[in-house]
């Protein structure tokens, strides 16, 4: 199995364990003498093999990516590392980007004026250069994920 495939297994997993505890919930409590439309034992030994499955594949993901390398060297866990990085980074600076930008709604000419304490463009032109690495690096990692097998 290509790592890609696993990736997909494990958010199928996650979203398969979110409606079985959905539907632990409809049923864990009913009217006295009613009987709940299903049996919650059943439904917890589905959750309890569905989170196994789900933890064996997150080993192997995990192993998967600690131990192969891109073409640059890292490690994939490594460039993942540093693509969250790289999101953090452009989100931080697309949000000081969005307070810095004025906009003068001034009614009188006694209300306050502001300024900006940045350089807009330098900024966006540093956010630009971030994405642009996140995408690219972005990249990288889904084309390994579909060409590399996972680690059993």
């Amino acid at each position: 199995m290509k790592l890609a495939e696993a990736l997909i297994l494990r958010a199928d997993d996650n979203k398969r364990l979110e409606h079985l505890k959905e539907r632990l919930i409809r049923v864990a409590r009913v009217q006295e003498g009613d009987r709940p439309a299903e049996d919650p034992a059943l439904l917890l030994e589905e959750v309890e093999r569905v989170a196994a499955d789900l933890t064996r594949l997150i080993q192997q993901i995990n192993r998967t990516n600690a131990t192969i390398r891109l073409d640059d060297g890292r490690t994939i866990a490594d460039a993942i590392a540093d693509r969250d990085g790289l999101r953090l980074r452009h989100t931080i600076l697309n949000t000081l980007i969005q307070a810095a930008v004025i906009k003068q709604d001034r009614y009188t000419k006694s209300e306050v004026r502001f300024q900006s304490t940045i350089d807009i463009a330098a900024v966006q032109q540093q956010a630009d250069d971030l994405a642009r690495t996140y995408r690219e690096l972005d990249t990288k990692i889904q084309s390994a994920n579909w060409l590399i097998d996972l680690i059993e």
